[in-house]
């Protein structure tokens, strides 16, 4: 009599999770910087970043034009606030998001990311001042375009996490232009907090 076929017999198909990330920043230096130095394991295929300089605007249009180019499977758009025309911020953020990209967006500055490690701020402040108050919390001079800020903070990151959700959750209508301080830098460090080796 032939034998039955069991579950142990039955090929389950398992599919290792790989991921193409484009994470496109404002900022020529001091965003790629920190996001290149995450530690990735080997299930992902390849983590593109990308500093250009451009409005937020003109980012976004970059990240469309690369989609075109490439086979990614998560788009990042990473800018602040800054000085740019509120018009542009809030359109850079519609835009991205109509095209299946996710932002990670800082109003004022990104380093308000960083001095979130430290402390809850819901304080706005002008953008030298995050300078000012990021060195008093790390007990040395910032360097805005550091290579090593990533591991310096990176035992803090939870706390970062929790204080950037905290704050997110103050504006009872999120309007990511006048929502000052606020960051939703937390959501791209933990997408890539799932891949860390």
């Amino acid at each position: 009599m032939p034998r039955k076929r069991g579950y142990a017999d039955r090929k389950v198909e398992t599919r290792e999770l790989r991921q193409i990330f484009l994470i496109m920043c404002e900022g020529e230096k001091t965003e790629p910087n920190y996001f290149m130095s995450f530690r990735v394991s080997t299930t992902v295929k390849k983590i593109d970043v990308r500093g250009f300089g451009y409005n937020p605007s003109k980012l976004v249009q970059e990240a469309k034009e690369l989609k075109a180019q490439g086979d990614y499977d998560q788009i990042w758009c990473v800018f602040d606030r800054d000085d740019w025309p509120k018009q542009d911020f809030n359109n850079a953020i519609a835009n991205a998001e109509r095209e299946g990209f996710k932002v990670a967006y800082s109003n004022e500055a990104f380093e308000l990311w960083y001095v979130l490690h430290f402390e809850f701020l819901n304080t706005g402040l002008p953008r030298k001042d995050y300078i000012d108050k990021l060195e008093k919390l790390l007990g040395y001079k910032y360097k805005k375009n550091s290579a090593t800020i990533y591991e310096e903070i990176e035992n803090r990151q939870s706390t970062a996490i929790k204080h950037a959700k905290s704050l997110l959750k103050q504006y009872n209508h999120p309007n990511p232009v006048s929502d000052n301080p606020s960051t939703t830098v937390h959501l791209l460090v933990e997408e890539l907090n799932k891949f860390i080796r």
